[in-house]
């Protein structure tokens, strides 16, 4: 009976916290039917006087510019860097798992110790840099530091996996005449499923929500991604309609969301082990 008891209270609580997590979205989505009276003036989540047109609206948008464009710019900008931040911590992390070469272990570290630099260290240097090369204005701030390898946290999470992969795998893939790129290839990295779809959501959703560089590194309205193009919404009018863009914020989580539910049996497990099971 006690138990029964316990398992009760905890999955109460479970739903209890649960509730209080998902709350501000559900609470979102209602809104979107608001006006903005009821928005500032309920908590509830279910509004009393609906209205209908907040979507289309503002997917119209109030510029030139539609939130479609916006929502296109944003896959535009993320897909080339969850793509090349796959492949580039694929290669890093293999090679300081599986291969000795010069100052290895200084070069390692080096890469761990920028993890503890923050962001905004780097920002001025980075700005410098692109504007050198005429890189401004463009996708290229996100997707060059992709193309080198440039995230230590996803290349030590590869690192870890690789070292959790038996090397007599490699081993016997040269016995059959694989090289190195071969033995990645094929035998590898169909084994790093889990690792890659954890880069994959990580990456996905980090670029997805990135606010901060979006906004020093694009300037033209035409480039904006999503989360520019709200911020937009928000400036250009006096009198805001706030249920538009709630709406719009609903749809723009969308894609990071279904993303995270197809690939939840891979991401949990890339996260929770650092090799292959028996």
């Amino acid at each position: 009976m006690n138990r029964t008891l316990r398992k009760i209270t905890a999955y109460m609580l479970l739903l209890l916290l649960g509730y209080v997590m998902v709350y501000p979205l559900f609470w979102m989505f209602g809104a979107s039917f608001k006006t903005n009276a009821e928005i500032f003036g309920s908590v509830n989540i279910i509004p009393k006087e609906p209205v209908f047109d907040a979507f289309t609206n503002g997917w119209k948008g109030s510029g030139q510019y539609t939130f479609g464009t916006f929502l296109l710019n944003t896959f535009y900008l993320v897909m080339p860097v969850v793509l090349f931040t796959v492949v580039s911590s694929l290669f890093v992390g293999y090679g300081f798992a599986r291969f000795r070469f010069p100052l290895k272990k200084i070069l390692f570290q080096l890469m761990l110790s920028t993890l503890m630099l923050p962001a905004t260290v780097i920002v001025i240097p980075r700005y410098i840099f692109f504007k050198n090369i005429g890189a401004l204005d463009s996708y290229w701030p996100f997707i060059i530091p992709a193309i080198l390898g440039s995230f230590p946290f996803f290349n030590f999470m590869m690192v870890q996996f690789f070292r959790g992969i038996p090397m007599e795998l490699d081993e016997s893939a040269k016995m059959d005449g694989c090289n190195s790129f071969t033995t990645l290839i094929k035998i590898l990295a169909p084994l790093c499923k889990p690792a890659v779809f954890s880069v994959v959501v990580f990456q996905f959703v980090w670029t997805w929500n990135d606010f901060f560089n979006a906004l020093i590194y694009i300037s033209s309205v035409s480039k904006y991604p999503v989360a520019l193009g709200l911020r937009m919404g928000i400036d250009i009018s006096a009198n805001i309609s706030w249920n538009q863009i709630l709406a719009m914020s609903t749809l723009s989580i969308l894609p990071p969301v279904l993303l995270f539910f197809l690939a939840q049996s891979y991401f949990v497990e890339g996260i929770s082990t650092t090799g292959i099971k028996d």
